[in-house]
């Protein structure tokens, strides 16, 4: 069965763990530095929050599919839509690899319909992401970005707006992608 997800750009990382979690009945099942997730049941959703330079608001929406059949068929839904779909195939975001296929609806707001294959130690790819974070921009600092884009290592990675075009632009990091 399909989760909604959101996620949502903070300004203050505690003072919205302690109201979502409030609001949730619940605390989140992943708390980092810069990022919280509640995997919740009652509503289905994956609600995620960060702080990462974004400006506050709506980053992101999608669909989390279960396993391989459920991603494709959501991508199958997609490709009707009569709009750009992008593949992104084992990216690291937001402490977990994933499958993903992105879109921009018609609004101008990203969707991310993906499968999470497991996690990993930091909120991207690399380790130098670390020595990175300090200097991170928004991708959403622009008028042409969407809000799913995150800079490794100086680049952007993730799906951004130019021009009307949802475009993926990777940061590659000693051979590896995102």
């Amino acid at each position: 069965m399909k989760r909604f997800h959101v996620h949502v750009a903070v300004e203050d990382l505690s003072k919205s763990i302690a109201f979502y979690s409030a609001m949730f009945g619940a605390e989140p099942s992943v708390t980092k530095p810069d990022y919280a997730k509640w995997m919740l049941e009652d509503p289905r959703v994956n609600f995620a929050i960060s702080h990462r330079g974004q400006a506050p608001g709506v980053n992101h929406l999608g669909l989390q599919a279960e396993d391989d059949a459920e991603l494709e068929a959501i991508h199958a839904n997609l490709r009707k839509a009569d709009t750009a779909v992008l593949p992104e195939m084992g990216a690291h975001c937001c402490y977990a690899k994933s499958d993903k296929y992105w879109v921009t609806d018609p609004q101008g707001i990203a969707w991310e319909s993906f499968r999470s294959l497991g996690s990993i130690p930091l909120f991207g790819s690399d380790d130098r992401e670390a020595a990175a974070m300090e200097a991170t921009s928004s991708c959403g600092s622009d008028a042409t970005a969407t809000s799913s884009c995150y800079t490794v290592g100086g680049q952007r990675c993730g799906p951004q707006r130019k021009d009307g075009l949802l475009q993926l632009r990777h940061a590659h990091l000693d051979g590896h992608s995102r």
